[in-house]
């Protein structure tokens, strides 16, 4: 959390309820000591695929597959999502999700290693959310823009590093400052990047929303 938790908490208070099938998804997780994207996260994602409303989205870690669903939820029926996934124990748990949400026809999961993956895609997409290996962002981002459609949108999630971001690189535990050095050239990369218009929010655990631009 890298905004005061009160606050947080009461911001939190006026967001918009989930499905019944997301809930019970939310409480798995919070049990099962499984990441999902946190509240405030959820609300950005429902306000920017309003705003927004694209036809095809790419999601690289899908995890239980609580994202993909949401935003399945909070699209139009003819919105198709690609999602990646390549931790094995959560694939099986991520494939019974999908089936049981009914949105089977729209969710595609595609099983491996992103780096290899988005190789193989053709896209265009017109929205990607990042939610993988935080030290693999970078890494991604080629084929990313490359895969990003014209006036598109790039959400990444938790850039922020619980806050470490913020602290000298000496400051950092010694076993975090590869993932560190990283998410700082990646956020360079966002926010001087002459396709993209970039903004760092402090929401959750640190995002960026990126617009490519048309002209770029």
């Amino acid at each position: 959390m890298i905004i005061d938790e009160r606050m947080a908490t009461f911001i939190d208070s006026f967001a918009t309820p989930d499905s019944p099938f997301l809930e019970k998804l939310e409480k798995y997780s919070i049990e099962t000591n499984v990441p999902i994207i946190r509240k405030p996260m959820q609300s950005l994602i429902k306000f920017l695929l309003t705003l927004k409303t694209p036809e095809n989205i790419l999601e690289v870690g899908t995890a239980i597959g609580f994202s993909a669903l949401l935003m399945a939820e909070n699209t139009p029926s003819e919105t198709k999502i690609t999602t990646i996934e390549n931790y094995e124990k959560r694939i099986p748990i991520a494939k019974a999700n999908i089936e049981e949400s009914g949105y089977k026809e729209r969710v595609t999961l595609i099983e491996g290693d992103a780096t290899e993956v988005l190789k193989t895609l053709e896209g265009p997409y017109d929205f990607i959310f990042m939610d993988a290996a935080k030290g693999q962002y970078l890494n991604f981002f080629p084929e990313i823009m490359r895969l990003l459609s014209p006036d598109g949108v790039l959400l990444s999630d938790n850039v922020m590093q619980d806050g470490d971001i913020l602290e000298s690189r000496y400051a950092v535990e010694r076993r975090n400052r590869t993932i560190y050095a990283r998410m700082r050239d990646y956020l360079y990369e966002l926010t001087h990047n002459d396709e993209l218009r970039t903004v760092i929010l402090p929401v959750g655990d640190g995002v960026t929303v990126s617009v490519r631009k048309k002209n770029g």
